[in-house]
């Protein structure tokens, strides 16, 4: 077990690390030529401009302002004084509420150290009982937690009453937060500007018709059903290729506009590449000439596609975005069942145009649920697969354990530096690259299933990966590392004493969370602001690709922030901090450590740097409360398995009554809070509505709409963008194919509930009524008078 040294020696290295970042954070950031590195945000504001060229040479690129230098680390005071509304103007209620994460976690973990520090350390530091388990590993560390009180101690009555303050005191903090965030959602959509998708629905399943289109059956269907508040609408296409095609072109012009910049600052030689994969290999030609036909092919297989997604009537996705001229309109729609059969005419409320993942709308309806289910089967073996190298790793956080079992590795083990450096250090960064590569793998998983919008995407990225973290990082790090640690114990024991020694050894991996914590979320923090890849990334493209000053916004990459993988890893921390609080509290402080930096370190990225690509409005708050209540209650039953371990079962049946509390606080917030993320209330959409017509009575909703839920390949090209198809305002009667002779299975009702009269000529007027369609919606129909 790793002791005092060891975690000292990675506390050294980790705060080294972590002050070296800042420090080169704090120097990098003053130089002019970093400024579109580590201030995007106000460049993509207009706020902020490049060095002027009256200014010097040298003046452009570093900064000889020595006063500066002297107040380097005037960042984080920053960070700090922007107050919380102006900051929802400024980055968006999902970065302001993400934020408060870390503050929650603050709020939730400094009282509940202090009070463990006051009464359990105490009561765990003279329990003097791992001194008396032979050929047990363990360290002064070891001793601040519960497996040093003697099995059947009324001391464990501490532990009891703690862990029934730590539920109260986390579930008082949880219901505050999620009814503050709740009421800063409302607030926040009560004054939010009007956007396209506060007036738009997402329509999928559109069913087929055999007389009509997928752009009529649209029309005419919200014509008839929702006559007072249909605007217009916008099928979906099927354009994966034609995107595909323009991705390729982007990447073609980027390497044309490279070898022109490098042909202009040497004009005495053309720039040569080789036309195999990647330029490495192949046939040596002219790289001007040799892009600028790859551009023209390109140009001229794009048109060919446009013209096939135009012309060809299958192109046409079974979905459609439908604009409403209300918001009242928008959400009665969103909200209630289309139809009485619920398999046909969804309707949910549209993502915000830069929200969409357009790939997805491509996908039939009817496919979904298949991939869901095979996705989740992928999932379960993903997570188990993982098992085998999460187990090598945790086999390093105990060296004193594998030369029980590998006794040849003692002499180099044996060795100081190399035990403490692979103690302390090793085990947390190995895993820390382990899961380097999980995000990408995971975010595959969850556009498979199909989802729609890229915030919907991030949301189940992160449920996956919060599961893969409770089921590999953390039950996998205690269950692999126990058992390897006790591998000769168990063989060579009673039965009856297994379970003896699993709950001793559960409390002692706390060392090795504790290191993880250092390396992740102190040096990992620290990383995060100084942003190596995008500054090595914003001067390679600043050198070879930027022409203008539009070129040089476009080579600026401000980053988000990345829900589907930060919002898990925060969920880890206040598991560690719900399990070990009552088991080993010596964890506690570096997890307080970890928020507060966190918190400064991300209010500062949050107002400087990141761009979000959507905004949701905090949509994701349920999930987050969610998995804390998971983590709490998880917390809560491995306390009663650890205190059933310690000859005290009679008295732990008193902590029965906590998880089932907790499901059911958690069911009361859901029921009090959550439709608040889910549902815009009618009275509110009224309020906005009226106050709109009163404030912009000439406003041309249709214009503001036309271009909204265009798929992205298609802007800017007039002449063959789909489209928009509005409602006839002059005749609120729509004509149909369909006749009232069409044969449906409610045929009888059909011919009673319509307006019929003896079929004339051809040439006849026509008349207009209703029918029951072939799905059981009413539709418009015509017939001779």
């Amino acid at each position: 077990m790793a002791s005092v040294q060891d975690i000292g020696l990675s506390a050294a290295i980790n705060l080294l690390s972590a002050f070296a970042f800042l420090f080169a954070f704090a120097m990098l950031r003053l130089q002019p030529v970093n400024d579109r590195v580590y201030f995007p945000k106000w460049y993509l504001k207009g706020i902020r401009g490049s060095p002027t060229r009256s200014r010097g040479i040298m003046t452009r690129f570093v900064n000889l302002d020595w006063t500066t230098y002297v107040k380097f680390l005037n960042w984080m005071p920053a960070a700090l004084q922007m107050p919380e509304p102006e900051l929802i103007e400024h980055a968006g209620l999902d970065s302001a509420v993400y934020i408060r994460i870390y503050l929650l976690g603050l709020k939730m973990f400094v009282p509940i150290t202090l009070l463990a520090f006051g009464v359990l350390v105490p009561v765990n530091w003279t329990g003097e009982t791992l001194e008396n388990i032979d050929d047990l590993t363990f360290s002064n560390v070891d001793k601040l937690s519960i497996s040093n009180v003697p099995p059947g101690s009324p001391r464990f009555w501490a532990h009891i009453t703690m862990t029934y303050v730590i539920t109260f005191w986390t579930c008082y903090i949880l219901y505050m937060e999620y009814k503050a965030v709740a009421n800063m959602r409302l607030r926040h959509l009560a004054a939010e500007s009007r956007r396209p998708d506060q007036l738009t629905v997402l329509v999928r399943n559109v069913p087929p018709d055999p007389d009509e289109s997928v752009n009529e059956h649209v029309e005419h269907f919200f014509c008839v059903n929702h006559p007072d508040h249909y605007l217009c609408h916008q099928v979906v296409y099927n354009a994966n290729d034609l995107a595909k095609l323009v991705a390729q072109r982007k990447a073609m012009q980027n390497w044309l506009t490279y070898y022109e910049n490098k042909f202009e600052r040497k004009p005495s030689s053309r720039p040569t590449t080789k036309t195999g994969y990647g330029g490495f290999w192949g046939t040596t030609v002219d790289a001007i000439d040799f892009y600028t036909s790859k551009m023209d092919i390109l140009a001229e297989q794009e048109a060919v596609e446009r013209e096939k997604i135009m012309n060809d009537p299958k192109a046409i996705m079974p979905a459609a975005f439908v604009s409403f001229r209300s918001r009242w309109g928008t959400a009665v729609c969103a909200q209630t069942q289309q139809c009485h059969n619920p398999t046909i005419w969804l309707t949910e409320w549209a993502p915000e145009p830069r929200d969409v993942f357009w790939d997805n709308l491509a996908i039939p309806y009817v496919e979904l649920s298949i991939r869901r289910l095979l996705t989740t089967v992928a999932l379960f073996f993903l997570i188990f697969c993982f098992m085998i190298p999460i187990a090598f790793v945790q086999s390093l956080a105990n060296l004193e354990g594998i030369q029980k079992v590998l006794p040849f590795l003692k002499p180099v083990i044996e060795m100081k530096t190399v035990k403490s450096v692979i103690q302390g250090f090793l085990p947390g960064i190995a895993l820390k690259i382990f899961l380097i590569i999980l995000p990408t793998i995971l975010m595959t998983m969850s556009q498979i299933e199909g989802y729609t919008s890229l915030s919907y995407l991030d949301r189940r990225s992160a449920e996956k990966y919060f599961w893969f973290i409770i089921v590999n990082v953390f039950l996998g790090s205690i269950i692999t590392g126990t058992a390897f640690q006790q591998l000769k114990s168990f063989l060579e024991q009673p039965p009856t004493e297994i379970p003896k020694t699993v709950g001793v050894s559960i409390p002692m991996k706390a060392t090795f969370f504790i290191t993880y914590i250092m390396v992740d979320g102190w040096a990992g923090i620290a990383a995060e602001i100084l942003r190596v890849v995008p500054l090595v990334i914003f001067h390679l493209k600043n050198t070879f690709l930027v022409k203008t000053e539009q070129d040089r916004q476009q080579a600026m990459d401000p980053g988000h922030l990345d829900f589907a993988t930060s919002e898990p890893r925060i969920q880890f921390y206040f598991l560690l901090g719900l399990v070990y609080a009552a088991v080993a509290p010596i964890l506690l402080p570096f997890i307080i450590v970890f928020f507060a930096f966190a918190y400064v370190v991300f209010r500062h990225q949050v107002i400087n740097v990141y761009d979000q690509k959507y905004e949701s409005g905090a949509r994701y708050w349920p999930d987050v409360h969610r998995r804390l209540i998971i983590c709490l209650i998880i917390s809560q039953l491995l306390m009663m398995g650890l205190l059933s371990t310690k000859k005290f079962a009679k008295v732990t049946a008193l902590l029965l009554p906590q998880p089932i509390l907790t499901f059911w606080f958690y069911r009361y917030c859901a029921g009090r809070f959550e439709s608040a993320f889910s549902k815009f209330p009618l009275q509110e959409a009224m309020v906005k509505d009226t106050l709109e017509k009163a404030t912009e009575p000439n406003l041309n909703l249709k214009e503001y709409l036309k271009d909204a839920y265009v798929h992205p390949v298609f802007k800017g090209n007039d002449f063959d963008r789909p489209r928009v198809v509005d409602e006839e305002e002059s005749n609120p009667l729509v004509r149909t194919k369909r006749t009232s002779q069409g044969t449906t299975r409610y045929n009888s009702e059909a011919s009673s509930s319509a307006t019929t009269t003896p079929v004339a000529n051809n040439d006849s007027p026509r008349c207009w009524g209703t029918k029951i369609g072939s799905f059981g919606c009413v539709i418009v129909v015509s017939y001779s008078c």
